[in-house]
């Protein structure tokens, strides 16, 4: 983000990208928004064990280790072993690249239809100003009761992302969503991945009580109610050497008892009954007189042992 700004009496990130969305003849200026931030409150720094000192990296030249400014370090490519083609920021700035400034809509495709692999991050959009509302609202109402996306190639931070487009999914919301999404050249083949997984015949039973399971733990989902427990635990470790205490012990996980296969787990899980326990063997009168003897130790046995 570069910066914040006040628009409409609310302090909003400068956008990180403006320009036109284009389908066919109808046109309208935007702005991009990342629609995620980082949370974390503690960033680590290297420090030297011995000194405790901050260690620093410095860029240097190859050959003779000088030290190099940052206004004088530009890319280069290499086109022949330790020879290379400068190219300034500038250059690369200047591409002539139409999706520089157009993100054109190329064709639509239905929601469902795109793979959850493929996204990567998420965009608030909205419309440049006043005169571009119209056109926005249109496009928006029309992509939400299609139930579709329209997808686009633009240039941000440096390459080529081909981006979707859609309502959002809460109707309330005036906005768009654009999500950038990864080429299919960038996945692996889950196929190479999942060619040696055993697909056994599957019983009835446990399918039905897995199914159960599920709709059991079933609730509409609630973003709020799941929170970074690491960087609480990292919190906690921080107090602890500020407080020069010993670190805080790790939690175990309580004992779940033993499962003896899948069915009397999905059993337990649904709270029916597993698999019964064998009844115990009834103890007969003599080996109750025996069990007495080896923990009661007698009066005259007590006695020979006080007088040894």
């Amino acid at each position: 983000m570069r910066g914040i700004t006040a628009e409409g009496g609310f302090a909003v990130a400068r956008p990180f990208w403006s320009g036109q969305v284009q389908i066919s003849l109808v046109s309208f200026g935007v702005k991009l928004f990342p629609a995620v931030e980082a949370k974390s409150e503690i960033r680590f720094h290297q420090i030297n064990r011995k000194s405790g000192e901050r260690v620093r990296h410095q860029k240097v030249s190859e050959g003779d280790e000088t030290p190099v400014e940052k206004e004088n370090i530009v890319k280069g490519y290499e086109y022949s072993k330790g020879e290379y083609i400068q190219i300034d920021p500038e250059e690369i700035a200047n591409l002539r690249i139409p999706s520089r400034h157009t993100l054109e809509l190329q064709q639509f495709v239905s929601l469902d239809e795109l793979d959850p692999a493929i996204f990567d991050k998420p965009y608030f959009v909205t419309p440049e100003n006043d005169a571009q509302a119209e056109a926005f609202a249109v496009v928006r109402r029309a992509l939400a009761e299609s139930h579709k996306a329209g997808l686009g190639k633009i240039a941000l931070s440096g390459r080529e992302h081909l981006m979707a487009l859609s309502a959002p999914s809460d109707k309330d919301l005036p906005g768009l969503m654009a999500y950038t999404l990864r080429f299919a050249a960038e996945l692996r083949s889950a196929r190479e991945y999942f060619a040696g997984i055993k697909t056994p015949e599957i019983n009835r039973e446990s399918l039905d009580l897995a199914e159960e399971l599920i709709r059991r733990k079933s609730a509409k989902f609630e973003p709020e109610k799941f929170t970074d427990q690491y960087e609480a635990a990292l919190r906690e470790l921080i107090d602890a050497k500020l407080k020069h205490l010993p670190a805080p012990a790790e939690n175990k996980e309580p004992s779940r008892g033993n499962v003896v296969n899948l069915m009397d787990a999905l059993r337990q899980s649904v709270g029916r009954p597993g698999t019964k326990k064998p009844p115990a063997r009834a103890t007969s009168p003599r080996e109750k007189g025996k069990q007495k003897v080896a923990v009661m130790p007698t009066k005259s046995a007590e006695k020979r042992r006080k007088s040894a």
